[in-house]
């Protein structure tokens, strides 16, 4: 029995100590994506993209493109695509899918997280500027819609804020944390 008090008190630590530090991550970019929930008749879920774009409209990172990566009775995944129009202009024309660290299955109804850290190979070739997030999502047998959040870059303090779509995104928030 004593064993089991063991264990039970160091569960309970270990689930303190993430619960403690959660407020300050190591990351330095994140990013909470909202997938509403839509009630229709024949719902598909949404192909989601997010990047970086800089000032000049020119994609700078991929952050996650989220798609049926499966063929299916409908035909293979990366056929729809280009119906993620902007995010297809600026960067997903000339990627071979997938792309290891960005592709993703598409996600269900409800909030989703990407976090990434101030050493990130993305953020390499990015020099002090303004920037923008972009989220795309596009919908089969539904809409498309497009967020954005401008940001400045490098980050300097915390940044935090946030949009909300009308159709096919929630609400879409960026948080920047410094280097420590």
């Amino acid at each position: 029995m004593p064993h089991l008090y063991r264990l039970v008190l160091a569960l309970v630590g270990t689930a303190w100590t993430t619960i403690a530090f959660a407020d300050k991550p190591n990351e330095s970019l994140h990013v909470t994506i909202e997938i509403p929930k839509i009630n229709v008749s024949e719902y598909h879920r949404p192909y989601v993209a997010a990047w970086i774009q800089d000032e000049n409209r020119k994609a700078v990172a991929n952050l996650a493109v989220w798609y049926q990566m499966k063929d299916s009775k409908e035909g293979a995944g990366t056929k729809w695509l280009p119906d993620l129009r902007q995010w297809w202009r600026r960067s997903g024309r000339s990627l071979e899918m997938p792309v290891d660290g960005v592709s993703g299955a598409s996600r269900p109804a409800g909030e989703h997280a990407l976090s990434f850290a101030l050493d990130d190979p993305r953020w390499e070739n990015m020099p002090a500027g303004k920037y923008i997030l972009f989220v795309e999502a596009a919908r089969e047998v539904g809409g498309r819609e497009v967020l954005e959040i401008p940001f400045d870059w490098p980050i300097t303090k915390d940044f935090s804020t946030k949009v909300t779509g009308k159709e096919e995104l929630g609400e879409v928030s960026l948080k920047l944390h410094p280097a420590d």
